[in-house]
């Protein structure tokens, strides 16, 4: 059986003390973290594989489900972890693995960790984006931006080029590599192609993105701190 490096955030102490006991009673989980504060968990993730998040959503620094939005990564599964029934679809149009309402029982916890994919791939170096009836293949490194537009997406290129793709943003985060943040209801950016930031807005060449309120200390904290 595979170890599953996992972190706790909730800003519930008996909360967190009741996942961390059932952590402990699974062999398989290996708890690396227990945060009270969704920012302390950022940064702990910034440099630390993290393979499975409990993640409650109402919290007073930021939701739950924004935090998934922009820290969403490939290699890192989400379990929500909630007394309120209301965000359900929102978590798993995150492709969370599940969502738990609260008080939550070890069956049922212990059901929702099950879910977790025992075979892990390699992180891919390139999208396959569909527009129209073409295909494109396209490198990580030549996307700037993703902003979306109505029912569709614009891939925005190195190259100065657009690609219009029929998907969502919520849905696409899921599948990019951790270095793409979510930044606005509107936005994901490659953090790599990142040159500052100004007020709200971050620089990408001569390009401005603006950053969400309830998206800017979760990307200040990603992109700027040491």
């Amino acid at each position: 059986m595979i170890s599953i490096n996992c972190i706790i955030i909730d800003d519930e102490e008996l909360a967190r003390t009741l996942l961390e006991t059932y952590v402990k009673k699974v062999s398989y989980l290996n708890c690396l973290g227990s945060f009270e504060n969704p920012l302390d968990g950022l940064s702990f993730m910034k440099d630390n594989s993290v393979d499975l998040l409990f993640l409650d959503i109402q919290m007073p620094e930021i939701k739950g489900t924004d935090f998934a939005e922009i820290m969403m990564k490939e290699k890192t599964k989400i379990i929500f972890t909630t007394a309120y029934s209301e965000y359900a679809l929102k978590g798993f149009e995150l492709n969370a693995l599940d969502y738990l309402l609260k008080p939550i029982t070890f069956n049922r916890f212990l059901s929702a960790v099950e879910k977790f994919p025992r075979n892990s791939t390699k992180e891919a170096d390139h999208l396959i984006i569909k527009s129209g009836y073409d295909l494109h293949k396209i490198d990580l490194t030549d996307i700037l931006y993703i902003e979306s537009d109505s029912e569709y997406v614009n891939y925005h290129l190195q190259n100065g080029k657009k690609i219009m793709s029929n998907q969502s943003l919520s849905k696409l985060i899921s599948t990019l590599p951790n270095s793409f943040l979510r930044v606005h209801r509107s936005y994901i950016v490659n953090g790599q192609k990142v040159s500052g930031m100004k007020g709200r807005e971050l620089l990408i060449s001569e390009i401005k993105i603006p950053v969400s309120d309830s998206y800017y200390d979760l990307v200040k904290n990603a992109l700027f701190q040491n």
